[in-house]
């Protein structure tokens, strides 16, 4: 019997008619899921000292589907965005990409195996132009050493058919990166990982405040995604917005999977109830009544 796969340092770069139910119960299994899963948890825990932030977990991302990850604060969502992007290591159970097991060292060894994390702080360089920040270290070259240079043309033409993909048409790569919005920052991540071979997608909301068109955005970008075969992970708190991207919801509660469900399974109304805590909240609501 063989171990995980200790993956060990490697170059960064492409890699190839049920009705819903209104307020469903906890699943304790795992569903079964059409088609192979790009990437898996089996089981996962982690623990910070005798604490668990998380309790045997498991969910799928298969290609072509958006999987949303929803809880409150504190139920686990930052800890599996942490496992499966390689910042933190799992304690017990498996996480398999492309049906092997590995336990990743840093979040380089994720990012060469097709795992792209778009995190909530958005980071850019700001005096940088936005084709440059596409680009950050892989800008495409000609000529031959020394004289050696970046293709500018390609670079920017590059960037800008790469942002037409995500919804982000007409925008002035030129233009420094200081004056995108928190949505179009958002944007720009998803289609570098996009260009640069991604097979996975992990998208934390982000944490600035946005706008109604600035979350339209960020929809479209991980719809475009999954239309390019993505097995995506949207991470949110919001069920309206998760219900309009979603084909999977997997629902944490205190560190464990409290409900894994599909669009057939429960409608918006039904989700937003479940993630808001259901009956709790309808009798919470009823004794606020009676008291004012």
């Amino acid at each position: 019997m063989t171990g995980p796969e200790r993956v060990g340092p490697e170059r960064v770069g492409p890699v190839e008619g049920q009705e819903p139910l209104p307020f469903p119960e906890s699943t304790a299994g795992l569903p079964p899921v059409a088609g192979a899963p790009v990437l898996e948890l089996r089981g996962v825990t982690v623990r910070y000292g005798s604490v668990p932030a998380l309790d045997r977990v498991s969910l799928r991302l298969v290609p072509g589907t958006v999987t949303c990850l929803l809880g409150e604060n504190g139920a686990g969502k930052s800890t599996v965005v942490q496992v499966v992007s390689g910042v933190r290591r799992h304690d017990e159970g498996e996480l398999l990409v492309d049906g092997r097991a590995v336990r990743f060292r840093r979040p380089r060894q994720a990012r060469a195996r097709g795992i792209a994390t778009i995190w909530q702080d958005l980071a850019v360089i700001p005096l940088m132009t936005v084709w440059r920040n596409f680009w950050l270290g892989d800008e495409p070259t000609r000529g031959i050493w020394p004289f050696r240079r970046i293709d500018l043309a390609v670079a920017r033409e590059g960037a800008a058919r790469a942002l037409a993909r995500v919804g982000l048409p007409d925008l002035n790569v030129n233009q420094p990166a200081a004056a995108l919005q928190p949505g179009q920052r958002h944007s720009l991540a998803v289609a570098r990982a996009m260009h640069f071979g991604a097979k996975v997608l992990v998208v934390d909301e982000p944490a600035a405040p946005l706008t109604v068109a600035q979350h339209a955005l960020v929809l479209r970008t991980v719809v475009s995604a999954r239309d390019a075969g993505l097995g995506v992970l949207f991470v949110t708190s919001t069920p309206g917005y998760a219900h309009l991207v979603g084909d999977r919801f997997v629902l944490l509660a205190g560190g464990r999977v409290a409900a894994d469900l599909t669009r057939e399974d429960v409608d918006v109304d039904g989700l937003t109830r479940l993630i808001s805590g259901g009956e709790a909240l309808a009798t919470l609501t009823a004794e606020l009544r009676r008291s004012s």
